[in-house]
């Protein structure tokens, strides 16, 4: 756990991870979606430096529900060529092409 969090993070997080792994998740699994709700939470309350989400979004989520800037997080995981000129619709039409 980040040193950042507080006490009321750190027993949300135990919390969260325990309920999945009572739902049969894996260790990692629980663990990182423990971590990202806490994270989210922190964000939501402004205790932290950014205001969204840095990474490429929930990966169950539709394309176009997701931001432009975690689109083109995903895309620079693609490796998509011309990603930083691309706005959000063609963001979601490279990565779909690349997938």
């Amino acid at each position: 756990m980040p040193s950042a969090w507080s006490e009321k993070d750190e027993k949300q997080y135990r919390e969260i991870k325990q309920s999945n792994l009572d739902r049969g998740l894996g260790e990692d699994r629980a663990e990182e979606i423990a971590a990202r709700t806490v994270n989210k939470t922190r964000r939501e309350e402004g205790r932290t430096g950014n205001t969204t989400s840095t990474g490429t979004g929930n990966p169950n989520a539709p394309l176009p529900q997701r931001s432009k800037r975690e689109l083109y997080n995903r895309a620079q995981e693609l490796d998509i060529a011309g990603r930083s000129t691309m706005n959000k619709d063609e963001l979601v039409a490279a990565i779909r092409e690349a997938n």
